[in-house]
């Protein structure tokens, strides 16, 4: 059986990213992962997770909690960093 830090090995995110993933979708960490794998590797998939950081960013500022917003904008940063969008996979 594989444990949670077996599939965050596996996983083309960072656990903060699947830590997002989770917080939005309302999901276990182990689900966010699976998950976010499966996005990592569809055309639009990439979009879609920057989206919902994006989104979790906006829920936090409207709690007011601005530490978790900052630590998001972090999470999403590194994220841009790491998976850009491809042009040819946009434009599909």
């Amino acid at each position: 059986m594989l444990s949670y830090e077996d599939c965050l090995a596996l996983c083309d995110l960072t656990e903060e990213e699947i830590a997002a993933i989770a917080e939005h979708e309302h999901i276990p960490r182990i689900v966010a992962a699976e998950l976010g794998q499966y996005l990592c590797h569809r055309a639009d998939g990439v979009p879609m997770i920057r989206r919902m950081i994006l989104e979790d960013i906006q829920a936090a500022q409207f709690r007011g909690d601005k530490r978790h917003a900052g630590h998001l904008r972090l999470v999403l940063k590194h994220f841009v960093e790491t998976h850009p969008c491809h042009p040819d996979i946009a434009a599909n």
